[in-house]
């Protein structure tokens, strides 16, 4: 080979050297962000030389986040993601089109922002909040996406509909279901209580809407409230002045105080109660002229129960168990109550009326059912063979004093409790968790032990399938009282008599399993003596 043809060879193989190390150095393209970091002279700008990547390098150019961090703020600050090393959900090098910032939208915990999503915000795009008018930072909305910098204040997103009249904080009134109605709006926070009749006007009777600015507006500040006048047309032309409460009251302008002075007392029926806030023509329709019947509350107020309370054709009176105060209360005692079919015993002594007589919109009392079935749900079925609760009555086993109270002859099953059986509550062998439900065994449970307990020694005393402790141990405690060595093919005679179990039985541990064996292949003297 001549002296330019070695030259020529030279150059080729460090120029392969030189891109091997190259491609070497460099795994692959940055992202586009990140492109003008490319080159071996900025590798340091991100990497430190003989160590790895480390959050501080990130950090160092990521100034708004880093002051995001710093004030445990945001989702890099939440106990999930603060402390983990930055390029372990931002590696770079994968090409200029690489995702580098990216997650599943539809999973994504807004929780550990700091900021929980409420109501419609759970339902709301990304896109409707975090979009560059929302961001105040100039440096945030250069980028050209990013999470960053969204204020949590409500006009952050919202237009102001009260146009700055009312505080800025929306949430005081509004819910986060919707903007309508207001559920955390109380009116008697204001300084104008809202009373009587007052509570059941809209409020557009009194809060005008109105266009202000070229836009809708509802008028809630500034609306006048010293006098009634400033609502309601003064009827008497001001001949008795402004002062409207002399006479009338929240409750009604018809009902007029301090004018009336007849003594409804001398009719026979004196008025009390809710009676005495009646107005007078709901009861007189007929211009006082013609007499009321009134013996019976049935003659002014219909009968709600609808006949469930008659005998012979005649309903019980209403006062039997009302007063005139109101029919949300009621005068029927426990003591009546046992007096019916279904006299009130233990737990139903506790058990408020609502519970079993109003279970639809209305209030039913007659034909309640008198078994347990009736109001309570038979869990047992289909787990529970019905011969152990006929009908499925629930009283053979439970009592109306509580639930978990429960007397059950266990001995009529194949399976009588001795020992320490007896003081293990039903639950503990009847009930098991599976996949986070609690579920019932009682038909598909057979009297095997490793039904519910471990099979601590691995299918050593297993014969044709089955493991009976009973062979060794009685009820009373894991103790194998039952066991006789002398029962064994090695009866224990002379000097074996004194020596340990250990000593001759040893831990083993086989796929995982650690127990003791007990069943020896083997047992010639020179098996245990040299």
């Amino acid at each position: 080979m001549n002296g330019l043809a070695k030259i020529v060879a030279i150059i080729l193989v460090n120029l392969m050297y030189t891109l091997t190390g190259l491609a070497q150095l460099s795994p692959g393209k940055l992202v586009e962000a990140h492109a003008h970091l490319e080159g071996l002279s900025n590798c340091t700008k991100c990497h430190t030389l003989g160590a790895k990547i480390t959050n501080k390098k990130c950090l160092d150019c990521h100034t708004l986040l880093k002051n995001r961090i710093d004030q445990k703020l945001g989702y890099h600050a939440s106990e999930k993601v603060f402390g983990k090393p930055c390029i372990q959900c931002h590696s770079d090098h994968h090409g200029r089109d690489f995702e580098i910032i990216r997650f599943k939208k539809d999973t994504f915990n807004h929780d550990l922002t700091g900021y929980t999503l409420k109501g419609a915000h759970a339902n709301t795009d990304c896109g409707e909040c975090h979009k560059d008018e929302h961001i105040e930072n100039p440096k945030i909305r250069e980028k050209e996406y990013s999470y960053l910098g969204l204020n949590s204040e409500c006009l952050t997103c919202h237009t102001d509909y009260h146009q700055n009249t009312l505080a800025s904080a929306c949430s005081d009134c509004h819910g986060f279901e919707a903007f309508e109605p207001a559920v955390n709006f109380n009116h008697d926070e204001t300084d104008f209580t809202l009373k009587g009749k007052h509570r059941e006007v809209e409020c557009d009777d009194c809060h005008e809407v109105t266009t202000r600015s070229g836009k809708e507006f509802h008028e809630f500040a500034g609306v006048d409230h010293n006098s009634c006048a400033d609502c309601h047309t003064d009827v008497h032309d001001n001949k008795f002045g402004q002062n409207c409460q002399r006479c009338h009251t929240e409750e009604s302008f018809f009902k007029v105080k301090g004018i009336d002075q007849f003594d409804h007392s001398k009719t026979g029926f004196e008025l009390e109660g809710k009676h005495s806030f009646l107005d007078c023509r709901s009861c007189h329709q007929n211009n006082y002229t013609a007499p009321i019947e009134h013996s019976r509350c049935s003659d002014c107020h219909e009968d709600y129960h609808q006949g469930q309370f008659a005998e012979n054709g005649t309903s019980h009176d209403c006062a039997e168990c009302h007063d005139v105060n109101g029919f949300e209360k009621t005068s029927f005692s426990i003591q009546e109550h046992n007096k019916t079919d279904f006299p009130l015993e233990g737990a139903h002594l506790a058990t408020p009326c609502i519970a079993c007589h109003k279970t639809g919109k209305k209030w039913d009392f007659a034909n309640m059912g008198e078994t347990c079935i009736d109001c309570h749900e038979n869990i047992h079925d289909p787990y529970l063979d019905q011969s152990y609760y006929e009908d499925e009555g629930c009283e053979s086993c439970h009592s109306v004093d509580m639930w978990s109270t429960i007397d059950f002859n266990h001995s009529i099953t194949e399976f009588e409790l001795q020992g320490a059986h007896r003081e293990q509550s039903c639950r503990d062998c009847h009930f098991e968790e599976r996949n986070g439900n609690s579920m019932q065994r009682f038909s598909e449970l057979n009297s095997e032990c490793t039904n519910c307990h471990q099979d601590i020694h691995y299918g050593q005393f297993e014969k044709s399938g089955t493991t009976d402790c009973t062979r060794c141990h009685a009820f009373e405690n894991w103790e194998a009282s039952r066991f006789d060595h002398d029962n064994t093919l090695f009866p224990l005679d002379g000097k074996h008599e004194d020596v340990a179990c250990y000593k001759c039985h040893e831990e083993k541990t086989i796929e995982g399993n650690t127990f003791t064996e007990y069943k020896i292949e083997e047992f010639k003297c020179e098996d245990c003596h040299q």
